[in-house]
């Protein structure tokens, strides 16, 4: 059951330079509602143009990162639009001042759309990522922007096209996370150090080289990849999976037994 709430599902704190964008929608594990994609670009664009920010720290509160887009609203068609999410990740590659993403817990599907448009991504022993579009009908069309131009292929072809999970130790070996490390905060504290004492300007300048081949992509692809997005949200396997997903039971074309689930257990539907 989805609970509704009127707080802040984006918060911000400011310290020394860095502005730390908190997700906090628990009653969807941080999923990518309306709500929570609208005020995360807020705060994003905000953050870029505050000239006492140096840096923007992405994090989570709860167990989950982020489950990926808000299956609910999907199911009755209020959700995030393909073409919202292409702009929330193209707005984070794009934006002047580099993004780093502190993961402690799960990440799925649209939420790893997340991470690959960061600039450096920091993940902790309980963190987990899957592609699950696969498993409810879907595939990883938006967030492909963002995360093929720095998946190892080999490794986009497993995750793809299995939805199964993996850990940091191999998100990082991969290319999806760029430190995988017991004690995250302990690792990235040189990072932002580094980050508060670089030049701005150069700064900005950096970070245009570093997504130099995701902006290059997007340019050749995002309209294709949009559009493919909105044509399989719209399909019979993405209702029948996102119902299914729901109500807590096996796809239709489920070939396993009836008790394989359609979604890795640690996010199953509150």
């Amino acid at each position: 059951m989805t609970h509704e709430t009127t707080a802040p599902l984006v918060r911000r704190i400011d310290d020394n330079g860095v502005a730390t964008l908190t997700l906090d929608s628990p009653h969807n594990r941080n999923a990518l509602s309306t709500r929570l994609v609208d005020d995360l670009a807020a705060h994003l664009n905000r953050a870029a143009e505050d000239s006492g920010i140096r840096a923007v720290l992405l994090t989570h509160t709860g167990e989950v990162f982020c489950s990926g887009i808000d299956l609910t609203e999907a199911r009755t068609g209020t959700g995030v639009t393909a073409e919202r999410l292409t702009g929330l990740l193209r707005s984070v590659v794009e934006a002047p001042k580099p993004v780093v993403a502190r993961v402690t817990g799960h990440a799925r599907a649209g939420g790893l759309g997340l991470l690959g448009a960061c600039d450096i991504v920091a993940a902790g022993p309980a963190a987990s990522f899957a592609f699950t579009e696969v498993r409810i009908g879907l595939a990883p069309a938006v967030l492909s922007t963002t995360v093929l131009p720095r998946l190892a292929p080999r490794a986009a072809s497993r995750y793809y096209l299995t939805g199964e999970p993996f850990d940091s130790a191999e998100a990082a070996r991969v290319g999806l996370v760029t430190i995988a490390a017991d004690d995250v905060d302990e690792a990235l504290e040189p990072v932002l150090a580094g980050l508060r004492s670089a030049a701005p300007g150069a700064l900005a300048a950096a970070k245009h080289l570093t997504t130099t081949d995701t902006r290059r992509f997007f340019a050749a692809y995002a309209s294709e990849l949009t559009a493919l997005a909105a044509r399989l949200a719209g399909g019979a396997e993405a209702a029948e999976g996102i119902a299914s997903f729901l109500e807590r039971r096996s796809p239709a074309w489920d070939a396993a037994s009836s008790e394989t689930s359609c979604a890795p257990t640690p996010l199953k539907e509150p």
